[in-house]
């Protein structure tokens, strides 16, 4: 994964969380071949997570299928066709010291490394230090994690009734807003998020440096 900043130095330990990972690939091995039914489990359950029963709003246009999530007080919503699976119960997160308030860590997503990032920098505010689900997010494929407190319900909101984003975000915050519900619900536009390069790293150049 490559993004536009260079995150390089700073003193990030690579090979340790390399080292780290690899201990956490041969674990979850592990589990996996000694207690299949539990990861037939937890498959039903990050299904069930994304086949919740819709909250019907207004019709009055094109409507958004929006997974509504909360991070570092504040509620957001994504549409749903960006959000590839949650991670009730993530696997351990490698933590990165010195990696910038983005990046909340590496984990293992069926054998592939995996960035877990934070949205609350993006706006200007510090990142929480709680954890919680996970939501996977890509066109198609694995990009990143967004790190959440929550995730709630899938709702279905009309494009027509979001209010534009307000004018106290800056140019680049607003790129990242599709609008804000009625409710207070930051829509992100998957598509920005996606090209944001404060969510990317290339590790197979930090792993090899």
């Amino acid at each position: 994964m490559t993004g536009g900043d260079d995150t390089r130095g700073g003193g990030l330990d690579w090979a340790a969380a390399y080292r780290r990972l690899a201990r956490l690939a041969a674990a979850s091995e592990a589990a996996t071949t000694a207690d299949p039914e539990r990861e037939a489990a937890l498959l039903d359950e990050r299904a069930r997570a994304l086949a919740r029963p819709l909250e019907q709003q207004a019709r009055t246009g094109p409507l958004l299928e929006l997974v509504h999530f909360r991070s570092g007080e504040q509620d957001y919503a994504l549409e749903a066709r960006f959000v590839l699976e949650v991670l009730r119960a993530p696997e351990q997160l490698v933590p990165l010291p010195g990696a910038p308030q983005t990046l909340r860590g590496l984990t293992l997503l069926h054998g592939e490394v995996l960035a877990v990032v934070e949205l609350a920098p993006l706006f200007g505010r510090d990142a929480p230090t709680t954890h919680g689900p996970v939501l996977v997010v890509g066109m198609g494929r694995p990009e990143l994690g967004l790190r959440t407190d929550m995730v709630e319900e899938l709702l279905l909101v009309s494009r027509d009734t979001l209010l534009p984003p307000p004018g106290a975000l800056d140019a680049r915050e607003r790129t990242l807003v599709s609008g804000i519900s009625r409710d207070g619900i930051i829509v992100l536009e998957g598509e920005a998020l996606l090209e944001d390069g404060r969510l990317f790293f290339d590790f197979s150049e930090e792993r090899t440096a």
